[in-house]
């Protein structure tokens, strides 16, 4: 008997946990955080649905904390098993979850010193020896080398989403099931084109922009109009941004206008540690680079550097940037803006006329970001509150995924269906909407599962 159960991504974007169980065997596909809402947050803190030491293996399709971020508090309760990931997935849940592991215990350190939590005392899920615990089961297989976990032939394609990222076929007793994790893009400036795939007989696919379509603009035109305003006011450009992918994509994007002479050499503030790591591993896998990228390092042109650029590591050098005067771009974690340094940088700046707030992510349901794009008059942060006098842009072309169109332009690869599709990774409109898009449009059988649905699979 084989089965999926949908433990997390099922009713929101966050906490991808997918358990299959085949064969007597139990297999855990991502193994994420939830994000957004307090009531979707609270997840992290319940009981994980099965006793991890129950769990024969855990294959990670990306590194993306909504896909890795719960991993430590699975080791600390438990799961002693292998942890099966692409070799540079492998390296940048070094970097995030180290990460992810401080910030939970500076902000449960800050909660508790300002007594601003609802809990007393605020905890962190895990600290950062759970973390250094977990990377000891870390096991790497690049992309087209079967591997098995618990008995399950495993292979990785590129997914074309981030550094690393995959798709994960799995070939059980009821036919290949591929787990799609995040969908990527077409035509991203840095990560080649996600893997065309002809066939699998079960799919679950991510619906994050599964009710639009991106913004139909050129991403180099929209940001030198934006920068190029921002530097006429003499303002600050603040940019939530994911640290993995995003945030190296705006440098690349900024470091082409530069030598197009399209924008002046304003001074970038890269104020994420994690970030500023990672961007040594984007250089490092050559093997993840799209054909742009390649012939920049081959004439041996670094696009993440530059002496307009600044690393920021330090906190107190995050925190001296509250003096630095415009023109100027911050980039910062995190890119919902419901963590990390940018909520310090929102907080002392969003009240200005002259700053310009540039999200160029995906925004969830309930988070700070989704509410400044929809026209909050305040932000709040830390227990303090300020109003919005600032410009909220939105760049979504930079989006790392698939949009309707896309999802259904890689679903056109596939020389027969699945038996059955399952759309994940998106909230109820989306997923909604998606659904109805596919059946209208090629006609394959799909299933919307709710948190904690089990479903059984049967071979074709």
């Amino acid at each position: 008997m084989t089965s999926i159960t949908f433990h997390g991504a099922a009713d929101t974007v966050t906490g991808s946990r997918h358990l299959l169980e085949t064969n007597g065997k139990r297999i855990l596909v991502d193994c994420g955080l939830f994000q957004g809402p307090r009531e979707i947050r609270n997840r992290n803190w319940q009981p994980f649905p099965v006793d991890p030491s129950t769990l024969d293996a855990v294959v990670i399709t990306h590194a993306h904390l909504d896909h890795t971020g719960y991993l430590p508090r699975l080791v600390k309760h438990g799961y002693g098993g292998p942890i099966y990931c692409t070799p540079a997935t492998r390296d940048l849940m070094a970097i995030m979850l180290l990460d992810s592991a401080r910030l939970q215990m500076e902000e449960a350190e800050h909660a508790n010193k300002h007594k601003w939590s609802r809990h007393d005392p605020a905890m962190a899920l895990y600290d950062e020896e759970d973390v250094r615990r977990t990377l000891k089961f870390l096991d790497s297989y690049g992309y087209d080398k079967p591997f098995e976990a618990a008995g399950v032939r495993f292979t990785y394609r590129q997914a074309g989403h981030i550094l690393g990222s995959a798709f994960a076929f799995a070939e059980t007793e009821v036919g290949v099931i591929l787990f799609s994790g995040d969908l990527g893009r077409y035509g991203q400036s840095i990560i080649p084109d996600p893997t065309a795939v002809s066939s699998a007989d079960y799919l679950l696919v991510e619906s994050t922009y599964g009710d639009r379509d991106h913004q139909n603009v050129d991403p180099l035109a929209e940001l030198e109009r934006i920068v190029n305003g921002a530097t006429a006011n003499r303002g600050v450009i603040l940019v939530p941004s994911f640290a993995i992918g995003r945030a190296q994509e705006v440098l690349y994007l900024l470091d082409t206008l530069w030598d197009s002479r399209r924008i002046k050499q304003l001074p970038v503030y890269l104020d994420s540690p994690m970030a500023v790591s990672a961007l040594s591993l984007f250089l490092q896998h050559t093997e993840e680079h799209d054909l742009d990228m390649t012939e920049l390092m081959q004439s041996h042109r670094n696009p993440f550097e530059g002496a307009n650029v600044h690393f920021v590591r330090d906190r107190n050098e995050s925190k001296a940037l509250n003096e630095l005067p415009g023109p100027a771009i911050i980039i910062a974690g995190s890119g919902m803006a419901n963590g990390g340094r940018i909520r310090h940088h929102l907080l002392n700046r969003v009240d200005n006329t002259h700053t310009t707030v540039l999200f160029v992510g995906y925004q969830a349901h309930g988070t700070p970001g989704r509410a400044l794009l929809e026209g909050a008059d305040t932000f709040r942060a830390f227990g303090w509150e300020v109003p919005v006098r600032a410009k909220v842009e939105r760049l979504d072309a930079l989006s790392a995924h698939a949009d309707r169109g896309e999802i259904l332009r890689w679903m056109g690869g596939f020389s027969k269906p699945p038996a059955r599709t399952f759309l994940v990774h998106g909230e109820p409109v989306a997923r909604k909407a998606l659904e109805q898009k596919i059946e209208a449009e090629i006609g394959w059988d799909v299933h919307r599962p709710d948190h904690g649905e089990r479903v059984e699979l049967a071979a074709r």
